[in-house]
């Protein structure tokens, strides 16, 4: 026998002793109770082929591993047969798959990783050149350039400050204006401070309260629909001070902490007609300078002039409901003038038989004055006496707003019935109260309809000028303060149906879409701006063409040390050159019913502006401007009226045993 082993002699040996323990312990506990029997073979190294293959059969991975340690020269020799291959070695196993245990969730490892290659890769798409698109410095782009209604409009409320009367702040802004009227109302007693401040009313130096109440409350309507228009141009704190400088002065002219009042200062100056004596139309002079006497007119009945400040107080105190305390002061006068209103003993019209104020601003009504003014105190009070008289059957028959005639549907400081169904109408539109005033504020919604249809040429209601400008006055002086009122009331309608999502309105079998609404309010807007067969702007300062010798004693006289007597003013008069100054804003009469203007300093009813009328002007550019947005703040006006309907009752408490 060869002493030198071969490797595969080594294999077999190491096979045999493992056998051999692994059968010894297998004959001290056979599991099946008897001897196990082993057959053996003489013959030196040979073995039997059973022997060599359950020799093979007990080969495991651990036995083959420490075959590799011997495997370092002859890999041939220890070559496995199939059998071994397949039992010992078997199948290459598959690879386990790893996961990551994130507390709640399990999840594989290639999952994860994918994920967070994913998350890597959307943030380098999408996140990060958004970030650097917002942190990389850039140019702002400019806002869209100020429209003609936006140019306009600044201009207009300039007028309101060249009217002011008092002691005027330094931040006026009308250089060639100062203090005046300070003696005005000096001798009443009850009127601590007398009757200083307010506005003067047109080209004189007259405080004519009735006409200067409507226009705060024009203003004041205009700010509540269109703030955010005003707060965009930058005139919201401009327009607001306009009007606390109005009702100021308004609180003046009565008691506004009583509860009870018996009379109301009605008017400041004033003139006789052919009067030869000094007084505000007779004398040529500035207001700084007037040296003649200025009566002071009481009304102790006046149920139009009562009812309208009343309406001017109560819209004021929206504008200002951020001011409480204010707010409140305006609430509490308006209450107070509207029962003096409400008086059945004081029903006669303010200006009956009074010399001074029935020839310039004589009321033929003041029903609509009721109307009016009843509903700006249900929208700034909530109280339900002012809805229930605004909606009374008897006070709509009182109007003769049924009779629909033409001149009924034209706003004026004059007449507010259009002005007051509107109003009425927004209530139906967007709170939709029902019973019990769905009745007559549908009514007020069909007649305002029918408004709108008298504005629109082809129905032939009123006259137009070859130029296209509305006749509402029927062809007398001064159309374009009834033109601008009537433009607003179009606007705002079309702001209302659109705020619904109501395309238009029926005139008759005609459906009105409100988009030729819409072009009636700027037509005619555009004719004042200088769209118009003269190519004439009616708004002093806007425009190239605009009237240069407008009736207006402060424009017309020049400043300085030298103050002109009642008659030394007359040279500037009648002086056929300009006006010294521009009054920037104001919209003059206009021009008759065949387009013609005549830029007269002597005519009023081409070339003198009013309170009244600029406040409509202001109103209409403002709702009809882009400045800010369309649309309208259909919110605010509401904000002190109760629930129309009772609140729901709150859930029953959860069951319990």
């Amino acid at each position: 026998m060869n002493p030198r082993i071969s490797r595969k002699g080594l294999l077999i040996i190491i096979l045999r002793v493992q056998l051999f323990f692994d059968f010894q312990e297998t004959m001290h506990s056979n599991h099946w109770g008897g001897s196990l029997q082993i057959a053996t073979t003489t013959g030196g190294d040979s073995t039997t082929e059973d022997d060599n293959r359950s020799r093979n059969f007990d080969l495991d991975r651990a036995s083959v591993n420490q075959l590799q340690i011997y495997d370092n020269y002859d890999r041939s020799s220890r070559i496995l047969d199939e059998t071994q291959q397949s039992w010992l070695l078997g199948p290459p196993e598959k690879k386990k798959k790893k996961y990551v245990d994130l507390g709640c969730i399990v999840c594989s490892r290639k999952a994860l990783k994918y994920t967070f290659i994913g998350i890597i890769v959307a943030f380098l798409v999408i996140a990060l050149p958004t970030i650097v698109a917002k942190v990389w410095p850039k140019h702002k782009s400019q806002p869209s350039p100020p429209d003609d209604y936006t140019f306009a409009l600044h201009k207009a409320l300039m007028f309101f400050n060249a009217q002011k009367s008092g002691k005027l702040p330094k931040s006026n802004g009308i250089p060639w204006r100062g203090d005046s009227g300070l003696q005005d109302g000096s001798k009443l007693t009850d009127v601590k401070g007398g009757l200083v401040g307010g506005y003067y009313d047109a080209g004189d130096n007259i405080k004519f309260h009735y006409p200067m109440s409507f226009a705060m409350t024009m203003l004041s309507w205009s700010v509540i629909e269109y703030e955010h228009k005003y707060r965009a141009l930058g005139e919201y704190e401009h327009i607001t001070d306009l009007i606390k400088w109005g009702t100021d002065y308004l609180l003046r002219t009565f008691n506004s902490s009583a509860t009870k009042i018996d009379k109301i200062y009605s008017q400041v100056g004033g003139a006789l007609n052919n009067s030869r004596k000094p007084d505000d139309h007779y004398c040529w002079q500035r207001p700084e300078d007037m040296n003649y006497e200025r009566p002071v007119q009481t009304a102790t009945s006046g149920p139009d002039l009562a009812a309208e400040m009343a309406a001017a107080l109560a819209a004021a105190s929206i504008v200002f409901r951020d001011n409480a305390r204010y707010s409140r002061k305006l609430v509490k006068g308006a209450e107070t003038v509207f029962d003096f209103a409400r008086d059945r003993g004081k029903r006669t019209s303010y200006c009956r038989g009074n010399p001074y104020i029935e020839p310039f601003y004589n009321s033929t009504n003041y029903f609509d004055e009721y109307m009016w003014g009843s509903a700006w105190l249900y929208y700034a009070t909530g109280n339900k006496t002012y809805i229930s008289l605004a909606t009374n059957p008897e006070l709509f028959k009182n109007t003769k707003a049924r009779f629909m005639t033409p001149d009924l549907s034209v706003l004026s400081w004059d007449n507010k019935l259009p002005a007051a169904m509107l109003l009425l109408t927004r209530m139906r539109i967007f709170l939709n109260p029902g019973y019990p005033y769905e009745e007559m504020l549908s009514s007020y919604h069909n007649i305002t309809g029918l408004t709108m249809c008298s504005y629109l040429q082809r129905f032939e209601v009123f006259n137009f000028t070859k130029g296209g400008l509305i006749q509402l006055n029927h062809g007398r002086g001064q159309p374009l303060q009834y033109v601008a009122n009537a433009a607003f009331l179009a606007s705002l309608f079309v702001d209302y149906l659109n705020a619904t999502g109501v395309p238009g309105w029926n005139c008759g079998p005609f459906f009105i879409s409100l988009e030729d609404l819409r072009s009636f309010a700027t037509f005619q807007m555009n004719y004042i701006l200088g769209e118009n067969p003269l190519k004439m702007s009616y708004i002093v300062g806007y425009g190239d063409k605009f009237p240069r010798h407008v009736h207006h004693r402060g424009a017309s006289i020049p400043t300085g040390k030298t103050k002109y007597s009642c008659t030394g003013g007359w040279r500037w008069r009648d002086t056929k050159n300009p006006n010294i100054h521009n009054i920037t804003g104001a919209m003059v009469g206009g021009p008759d019913k065949f387009d013609k203007f005549k830029d007269l300093r002597s005519n009023i009813s081409y070339t003198e502006p009013t309170l009244a009328g600029n406040a409509g002007l202001v109103a209409a550019l403002v709702s009809l401007t882009s400045g800010g947005g369309y649309g309208i703040d259909k919110n605010a006006i509401f904000s002190a009226v109760p629930p129309l309907y009772p609140m729901s009752p709150p859930p029953p408490p959860p069951w319990k045993p």
